[in-house]
C-alpha cells in the first residue's frame, strides 16, 4: 500500500467516525439531560475542531503526495521517452555501421574482381589431338580452338571458340591458319559482327599459311572470334600450326 492510500485510508476513518462520534455525543447529551446535567458542547466542539484540523492535515498530505507522485510520474515518463530515443540512436547507429560493413566488404570484392579481371590472356591450338583438315565451308565459319594453353581469367571459350570482354579496355589478338594442298587459306577476325582485319594467302603448290594481329578496344561484353574465309581450308595437327592468342594490354 502507498503513502497516499494510506493517507487516504486514514482520512476515510476519520470521515466515517464523524457521524459516529456526533452520534455518541447527541446520545450522551440526551442522557446528560435526562440525569439532570447540563451538556457540555465545549468539548464536542474541541473534538469537532480537532477533526477538522486533522481532517486539513491530511488533506495537506494527500496533496503534496499526489504532486510528488505526478512529478514522479514525469520523470518516469521522461526517463522512458530518453531510453527509446537512445534505443532509436543505437539502432540507427547499429544499421549505419552494418550498412558502412557491407559497402566496404561490395567495394573490397570489387576491388578483388577487378584485379583479377585485369588479368586476362589465352592461347589455343585448333585441334584437341590429332590431325586434319577444317573446311571448306560455304560461307564464314566460326573456327573453334580447342587446344587451350592458357586461360587467364576464363575469358575465351573453347566450346564456342569466342572470346567475351570481362572489362573494358585494349586488348591485343593474334591468329595463324596453314593450308595443305590448297591454293589459298585465310581467316578473318571479327568484334561482334565488325570484320577487324584479315589474314590471307594463296600459292599454287604446298602449304601456304597466313597470320595477322591487332589491338582493338573492346566493352565489356563484346566478342572477338576467329572465322575462317568462305571456300577455304585448314590445317592442324599435333605442332598446332593453327591457333588464336590474344590479352589484354590495359584497362580504361
Amino acid at each position: 500500500m502507498t503513502v497516499i492510500q494510506q493517507v487516504s485510508v486514514d482520512r476515510m476513518k476519520i470521515i466515517m467516525f464523524l457521524p459516529l462520534l456526533l452520534l455518541v455525543c447527541s446520545f450522551s447529551a440526551d442522557e446528560t439531560e435526562t440525569a439532570g446535567q447540563q451538556p457540555c458542547p465545549q468539548d464536542i466542539h474541541a473534538v469537532l475542531r480537532e477533526l477538522t484540523a486533522s481532517l486539513a492535515v491530511q488533506n495537506e498530505r494527500i496533496t503534496v503526495l499526489q504532486r510528488e507522485n505526478q512529478e514522479l510520474e514525469a520523470k518516469l515518463e521522461s526517463q522512458k521517452t530518453e531510453m527509446n530515443q537512445l534505443k532509436q540512436l543505437s539502432e540507427e547507429q547499429a544499421g549505419k555501421l552494418k550498412t558502412e560493413l557491407q559497402n566496404q566488404r561490395t567495394e573490397a570484392n570489387q576491388m578483388k574482381q577487378q584485379q583479377h579481371v585485369t588479368q586476362v590472356a589465352f592461347s589455343a591450338s585448333l585441334l584437341e589431338q590429332g590431325y586434319g583438315d577444317t573446311g571448306p565451308f560455304n560461307g564464314r565459319t566460326t573456327l573453334i580452338f580447342k587446344h587451350v594453353v592458357t586461360n587467364i581469367g576464363n575469358a575465351y571459350n573453347p566450346y564456342t571458340g569466342i572470346f567475351t570482354a570481362p572489362v573494358r579496355g585494349a586488348y591485343h589478338f593474334d591468329w595463324k591458319v596453314l593450308g595443305r594442298d590448297s591454293t589459298h587459306t585465310g581467316a578473318y577476325l571479327f568484334r561482334n559482327e565488325e570484320k577487324i582485319f584479315f589474314a590471307y594467302e594463296t600459292q599454287s603448290t604446298g602449304w601456304p599459311s597466313a597470320s595477322n594481329g591487332a589491338s582493338v578496344l573492346l566493352e565489356v561484353g563484346d566478342q572477338v572470334s576467329v572465322r575462317l574465309w568462305a571456300g577455304s581450308r585448314i590445317y592442324d595437327n599435333t605442332e598446332h600450326h593453327t591457333t588464336f592468342s590474344g590479352h589484354l594490354i590495359f584497362t580504361m
